[in-house]
């Protein structure tokens, strides 16, 4: 396997409209945080810029938004700092934002190493009373999000690239989509308190992104405790963090 070929790409969503969607389902899920305004945000993993943006731009809460990516595919440039980075170190101080939002990155920086390092450096800018939004494809998804093929991640990682190659989708399988009793292990590991939000998430995108659809009026009707069962099998796992007490009287 040539160098080349395990590069690993940005796979940026190039569509505003549905960045502003996420952003506002973002919005509300970690709006319960009372923090002093201007609120410092940062988004890992910009992308098109579109959250960002968005966040930057709300008329009831002041936002001072910085943006990072390993590449620049922003579609939108307007009210909010940018800056390329190398790796998944973050050029910022300590306790430099009260919110920080990875929003489908950790499954794209690399290795078990690279994954607790991009949690550690979330834990590091993160001030003592922030909140963090975390989201990453569950592994056990039907249909991997990426490439668009079934049961993709569901295979051994040493035939998820030829299973692409078999369909020409590409020659490297270059993202690491993690299990709920992984993902919540790195927390732990990197001093992260968490909360799994899958449901309420799930709830959220139905009514924000297709609220007249049939499954956005079943799901009114299912008992919370019901779609909780089947948190392992949701798409994305989603989480609020907050750095743990004792790292906090570390600090």
């Amino acid at each position: 396997m040539t160098l080349e070929m395990k590069e690993r790409r940005p796979h940026a969503v190039l569509n505003l409209e549905t960045r502003y969607l996420k952003a506002k389902k973002i919005e509300l899920l970690i709006s319960s945080n009372r923090l002093k305004e201007p609120i410092r945000l940062l988004e890992v993993g910009t992308g098109s810029g579109g959250i960002a943006y968005y966040f930057s731009s709300l008329s009831d809460i002041e936002y001072e938004v910085t943006a990072v990516d390993v590449k620049d595919n922003r579609l939108t440039e307007e009210g909010f700092e940018f800056q390329l980075v190398e790796g998944v170190e973050l050029p910022y101080d300590n306790e430099s934002f009260d919110v920080v939002i990875s929003n489908h990155v950790i499954e794209h920086v690399g290795d078990l190493t690279s994954q607790l390092e991009h949690l550690s450096e979330l834990n590091r800018v993160l001030t003592k009373s922030g909140i963090g939004y975390l989201a990453v494809p569950n592994r056990w998804m039907l249909v991997e999000p990426h490439y668009k093929l079934i049961f993709l991640s569901w295979l051994p990682k040493f035939l998820r690239s030829p299973y692409l190659r078999l369909f020409g989708k590409g020659h490297y399988y270059d993202c690491e989509p993690l299990q709920k009793h992984e993902i919540e292990s790195m927390f732990k590991k990197t001093n992260f308190e968490f909360k799994n939000v899958c449901v309420r998430a799930l709830k959220l995108t139905f009514d924000i992104e297709m609220p007249n659809s049939l499954p956005a009026r079943v799901i009114k009707y299912i008992p919370t405790f019901m779609i909780e069962l089947f948190t392992p099998l949701i798409p994305t796992l989603i989480y609020t963090i907050r750095k743990s007490e004792e790292k906090k009287r570390l600090n």
